[in-house]
């Protein structure tokens, strides 16, 4: 398909800009965001959604009796998968999705709950682990190869509770930043957890079990961490305030000495930075082969940064800024394909609860961007999130597949493997989902455009299992049917051909 055909086959939308550059710059608009947040968590938490003796985890279940299965899993069976009979709170829509374990932010060894991101790690033998985003610190456990969510350990949080508590991997180590003062990095070595016993959970120091700890960031902290695993750094992003010499940009992370961690420079000739990835660019734009790339999601703009020159202020260079119609709160994204990246994904956070553009009917508009030259990406397509209100999140992409957390509407995966044939995003088809949050089912639209449920999940696992941490219940562990409905249809068939 031509560009100019895939420009014309975009709706023609009118929709004005809503906020301007100053409301951007300033910060107002995310100032907002995090007001919207916090005003939902308080009202739900004022409701008891945060009480996890509300949510028991299953070894619980077991003991009362409630859940007839607890020795195996729970199959996805005509669009729900039932957890506890009679109960609509236990009750989860789904499709070609299984639930295999469920534990409560409290069994998961946290007084404060609200859960945020989560982080996954596999073993030289091939143990799998998450790191669980809490409140109060990082919970570890471990996923058997049954499926059973096993609670290990804990790491506290650095200095003070915060809802926003945010991971990635970088080999054996996880490194955990937070939106709290004085939080820091935290870098911690997951080989720790190799030889704990679970009937005695280990609550770690933050000072004698940590591997390392960086604390040279603005007032001490940060919105999120990104790796580059193989050029050895990281980034935080998001480290506030905006008016210092990094403007809440790019702030890159030496992790060469995990022990040492320290920062060459930034970049912040965009401002702030919500999120990114950075990976050394592949791909059809010979010009930047083997550069070290990133793609920043920086409120209103895609924005693809050279950033081999890390030292000093601003010494990395801006290759383009790119927005879309309708564009509210550039929140996130990611590459089909790392190893040749032609086509990015990218969602945005308030779009729907503006009712922005493609988002005017509150479903989930996740946005398909042809990346073929860095220097002039172009806006090409979407998919909608199967005619359910919700408001997208956390999104990752795995052979093929996206996988995304949106809030109240749960983790939804998406077949994209054909967007290279149709850029506009009409060969994308939702081939299952399993909805985490069924307080809100009864509603018009099938849910509600709210900063409940899930916030990230973990894809990355070779035995399939999923991982699914959620804000008020706690960390659910899923798994693709083998047969489900849309596996024994056209997806399932191009898949294995």
């Amino acid at each position: 398909m031509k560009l100019s055909s895939i420009i014309l086959a975009l709706p023609a939308l009118a929709q004005a800009a809503q906020y301007s550059d100053d409301d951007y710059r300033s910060g107002r608009v995310h100032e907002m965001v995090l007001n919207r947040k916090e005003e939902s968590f308080a009202r739900h938490e004022a409701n008891g959604d945060h009480d996890s003796r509300k949510w028991p985890s299953w070894s619980r279940w077991g003991q009362r009796g409630n859940w007839r299965q607890r020795n195996d899993h729970i199959k996805c069976r005509n669009g729900l998968a039932v957890a506890e009979a009679g109960n609509v709170n236990q009750t989860f829509r789904c499709n070609n999705v299984d639930m295999y374990d469920f534990k409560s932010h409290a069994d998961l060894g946290s007084w404060g709950g609200e859960g945020s991101d989560t982080w996954g790690w596999v073993s030289d033998t091939g143990r799998e682990f998450v790191a669980i985003g809490q409140f109060d610190g990082t919970a570890f456990a471990e996923i058997t190869n049954k499926g059973k969510l096993v609670y290990l350990a804990r790491l506290p949080q650095q200095s003070v509770g915060s809802v926003w508590r945010d991971m990635k991997g970088f080999g054996h180590y996880l490194v955990v930043g937070s939106e709290a003062i004085g939080s820091g990095v935290q870098i911690f070595d997951w080989t720790k957890l190799l030889n704990l016993d679970p009937a005695s959970p280990k609550n770690f120091s933050t000072t004698s079990d940590l591997t390392g700890f960086y604390d040279g960031l603005p007032v001490g902290r940060s919105h999120n961490l990104v790796i580059n695993e193989e050029l050895g750094y990281g980034v935080a992003v998001g480290a506030a305030p905006r008016n210092d010499s990094c403007a809440a940009g790019l702030i890159f992370l030496d992790l060469s000495d995990p022990t040492n961690p320290t920062s060459p420079g930034c970049a912040g000739q965009d401002g702030y930075v919500h999120d990114a990835q950075c990976l050394v660019y592949h791909g059809p734009d010979t010009k930047y082969e083997g550069v070290d790339i990133c793609y920043g999601f920086n409120e209103d703009t895609l924005t693809i940064y050279d950033v081999t020159n890390k030292t000093g202020f601003n010494s990395s260079k801006v290759i383009s800024k790119t927005t879309y119609e309708g564009a509210s709160y550039t929140h996130q994204g990611w590459v089909l394909d790392k190893d040749w990246q032609d086509i990015l994904f990218l969602n945005d956070e308030l779009d729907e609860l503006d009712g922005a553009g493609l988002a005017a009917n509150g479903q989930p508009v996740t946005y398909i961007f042809d990346i073929s030259s860095l220097e002039a990406p172009v806006w090409t397509g979407y998919y909608h999130s199967s005619n359910v209100k919700s408001i997208d999140h956390n999104m990752y992409v795995q052979n093929g597949l996206t996988y995304q957390s949106n809030y109240g509407s749960g983790l939804r995966i998406w077949d994209v493997s054909g967007v290279r044939e149709d850029p506009t995003g009409g060969n994308v088809e939702e081939m299952a989902f399993f909805d985490i949050y069924p307080e809100d089912d009864h509603l018009e639209g099938g849910g509600e455009v709210e900063f409940v449920g899930t916030w990230g999940n973990v894809p990355f696992f070779p035995s399939g299992f999923l991982f699914v941490n959620t804000i008020e219940r706690g960390g659910f562990v899923l798994k693709m049917s083998k047969f489900g409905k849309q596996a024994s249809g056209k997806w399932w068939k191009r898949r294995m051909a």
